[in-house]
């Protein structure tokens, strides 16, 4: 294999792993206060379409990315609200949540059918990825950085700091630190938020840097590989990073192989290859826990303030 080949097949391995590894931080954090999400996909459609039309209409796909993390974030919110404060069922208001932002955004996107804008583009100056193997550190758009430096800021807020032990103490026993004068639900609604912040960051990834256009279900489901991704990191932000990267090389292999011309197997179990793999990583960690759970204790369970 050249070096030029292994350089393109690593950047494509990054590009694939960048918008599951920001979705699955924001989602991390959300389980780590207590609260399932299973609306990520809904809320990377709603990044997606909204930071593809903002980049349309005011040519900056910086903003774009910004309102993208604006809208996700109020759609989280809607879904705070609804789980929080009225104490509605987290696993069928996420769905509810998928459901609404994959019709939302088919219906907001339909005007942007068809059309391209301007990309990110790459967080340095060309120059500096001239050389194949410069490439490799210097040629990615901003987003790719910004996963890493996240996974770094992500492990430092729930390991060394207090906004972390309380966040982490709310999702482990919401009772107890609530005794003790901890604001469990104003906790929640903020890790909620961010949770969709980030969902909408890595929903813009797809349309202003992998493919800048828009289609319906443009992000083909990697929503979902992003809540199971959490699971597979055991809730563990350096793991995520790394399992992140391993559904990248997947995904990488699905691509590459088409290129190939591969066809020895069909194209559609080729596209199927990602979800296979995290079935497939779900089911043997199901069976090597043997029961047994490393999930924030009060993941899912609603919480009403006793007096």
């Amino acid at each position: 294999m050249s070096t030029v080949l292994l350089i393109s097949i690593l950047m494509t391995l990054a590009a694939a792993a960048t918008p599951i590894l920001i979705a699955a931080l924001g989602e991390l954090v959300v389980e780590k206060a207590g609260v399932l999400n299973l609306g990520v996909e809904g809320m990377m459609l709603i990044g997606a379409v909204t930071g593809f039309a903002v980049a349309v209409t005011t040519g900056s796909p910086a903003i774009g990315a910004i309102c993208a993390m604006g809208t996700a974030a109020a759609a989280s919110l809607v879904f705070a609200f609804l789980t929080l404060s009225l104490t509605a069922n987290q696993v069928a208001t996420g769905l509810a949540l998928t459901i609404f932002g994959t019709g939302v955004s088919a219906l907001a996107g339909a005007p942007f059918v068809g059309r391209t804008t301007a990309t990110l583009g790459l967080a340095f100056p060309p120059s500096l990825s001239q050389d194949p193997v410069l490439r490799l550190v210097f040629g990615h758009s901003p987003l790719v950085y910004i996963g890493l430096l996240l996974t770094l800021a992500v492990w430092w807020f729930l390991r060394r700091s207090r906004a972390g032990l309380i966040l982490r103490a709310v999702g482990e026993s919401d009772e107890a630190a609530h005794s003790i004068g901890y604001p469990v639900l104003r906790v929640r609604y903020l890790a909620v938020l961010f949770g969709g912040a980030m969902a909408g960051l890595g929903g813009s990834y797809y349309s202003l840097v992998l493919t800048p256009m828009w289609a319906e279900r443009l992000t083909a489901g990697r929503g979902w590989i992003a809540i199971a991704l959490v699971v597979f990191a055991s809730w563990r932000p350096g793991r995520l990073l790394v399992g992140a990267y391993l559904f990248g090389a997947v995904i990488t292999l699905e691509l590459q192989a088409k290129a190939a011309g591969f066809s020895a197997l069909a194209p559609e179990f080729l596209s199927a290859l990602p979800y296979l793999a995290t079935i497939l990583v779900l089911a043997i960690i199901s069976v090597g826990r043997q029961g047994k759970t490393l999930a924030p204790a009060c993941l899912g369970k609603p919480f009403r303030a006793s007096a």
